[in-house]
């Protein structure tokens, strides 16, 4: 389980990227988690928020409301308090919403039916784009405050991280997919592949959203299974190559595609977040378990098994 301020795990950022793959969890997730943690910094006990689609602000969710007054409310940029906030980029705030005037008023109606008098706005900015905004609100008119604000914003930049890195998974899935289903690239291509099934790798060992860290895993498998890589011929030479094929650990993976880019103990271990005695450990065991004695010899041997690209 996250800690309370930390997101779930799992860069580029702008409009959301057309189609999400499959592989993407519901940013719905994100959002909520980051509005638990909103509410916990905060100590506002109304806070809700929501992701951009389709050229507007959508209200999806909601921690410590009263009615279900605003679900689903679409909210345009220029309209209202969110609105604002989508169309100037920034935090904004007002301490009595209906009588406000430096906001538009096409939401009225259902923010009195919340009782909301107080209330604060901030973005989730992934690199220049507004992708969704977070509210904290109260039902008088005492000024939030500039604490208040600052948490908010923290947790926005929180959240706009988290939805950048799965942006980055997404773009990297997408590239890993397109190479596999591509005829047999020529060399300086094949290098391109095997850095980035490094890379994508990498990123896979920085999740620990486990459900989501295995998928990762199991599309780069897919990967290698379709062929895409000069290794996967070789493989099909053995009799059975399900049955004999080394069982590297997700680790040991992790250390060889590193090394097979040409990357030292110490490289591959700032790449993986590791030290680089434990990169050291990793190599060791999976140069036993492919039964050869150099990690030249290693990097070959997964490769002619099919576990490298």
């Amino acid at each position: 389980m996250p800690t309370p301020d930390r997101f779930p795990p799992l860069s580029w950022g702008g409009p959301p990227p057309s189609g999400r793959h499959p592989l993407r969890p519901d940013d719905g997730d994100a959002f909520r988690q980051a509005l638990r943690i909103a509410r916990q910094r905060t100590g506002v006990r109304c806070v809700f928020g929501g992701e951009i689609g389709d050229g507007a602000l959508r209200l999806t969710e909601f921690v410590g409301t009263l009615t279900d007054s605003m679900r689903g409310l679409r909210v345009v940029p220029g309209r209202g308090l969110g609105g604002y906030v989508i169309a100037r980029q920034r935090p904004y705030a007002v301490n009595d919403y209906v009588p406000a005037t430096t906001i538009t008023h096409d939401y009225d109606s259902p923010v009195r039916r919340e009782g909301i008098r107080a209330i604060v706005a901030v973005p989730v900015t992934v690199q220049g784009g507004v992708r969704g905004v977070l509210y904290a609100a109260s039902r008088d008119t005492a000024p939030l405050g500039d604490r208040t604000t600052a948490a908010l914003m923290d947790t926005a930049r929180r959240l706009a991280g988290e939805i950048a890195v799965r942006d980055e998974v997404d773009r990297r899935v997408r590239l890993l997919e397109r190479a596999g289903s591509a005829p047999p690239p020529p060399s300086p291509r094949l290098d391109a592949l095997r850095d980035l099934h490094a890379e994508l790798r990498g990123i896979a060992h920085e999740i620990e959203d486990t459900e989501l860290r295995d998928r990762l895993r199991q599309a780069c498998d897919r990967f290698l299974a379709a062929g895409a890589a000069d290794g996967a011929e070789e493989a099909e030479d053995t009799d059975d190559p399900a049955a004999d094929r080394p069982r590297l650990t997700p680790r040991e993976l992790d250390v060889l595609s590193y090394v097979a880019l040409g990357c030292t103990n110490a490289e591959a271990a700032r790449h993986l977040s590791l030290e680089p005695e434990t990169v050291k450990a990793y190599l060791r065991s999976a140069t036993r378990k492919l039964g050869v004695h150099s990690r030249h010899h290693a990097v070959a041997a997964a490769r002619r098994w099919g576990l490298l690209p």
